[in-house]
């Protein structure tokens, strides 16, 4: 297929009206399980998901190298020790790039759900 007909079939998908309707639901079911009252505000949200994941990233490699973690050291344990490294660097930034987008109440909220589904709700009292 070509070009043309790629972006032909992709504006086709855009444009037709069951396609923006099934967005717009799947967008309200979010809002509504969030507990999130509007657009602008699910738009911060989803903006704090990618700035956070980037900076979980961009920080896990000087921590590895300052924990002197490295892939010739460790071969393919490398990837595991790493993952498991940034999924605590990942939280804690969530809740912190999530209160310089004025948004703690929701990522703190979220941090202690996540926390007690994976068994950890032992840190926080009710």
């Amino acid at each position: 297929m070509s070009q043309k007909g790629i972006l032909f079939l992709c504006f086709t998908l855009y444009k037709n009206d069951n396609f923006v309707t099934l967005k717009t639901i799947q967008m309200e079911k979010l809002k509504q399980r969030w507990g999130v009252e509007s657009n602008f505000q699910l738009t911060i949200i989803f903006i704090v998901f990618a700035i956070t994941g980037s900076a979980s990233a961009m920080v896990s490699k000087p921590v590895c190298l300052w924990l002197e973690i490295t892939k010739e050291d460790f071969g393919f344990l490398f990837t595991p020790i790493r993952l498991i490294l940034i999924f605590p660097l990942y939280q804690v930034l969530l809740v912190i790039i999530g209160f310089l987008f004025g948004q703690f109440a929701f990522f703190w909220k979220f941090e202690k759900k996540l926390l007690r589904n994976i068994g950890l709700g032992f840190l926080f009292k009710e």
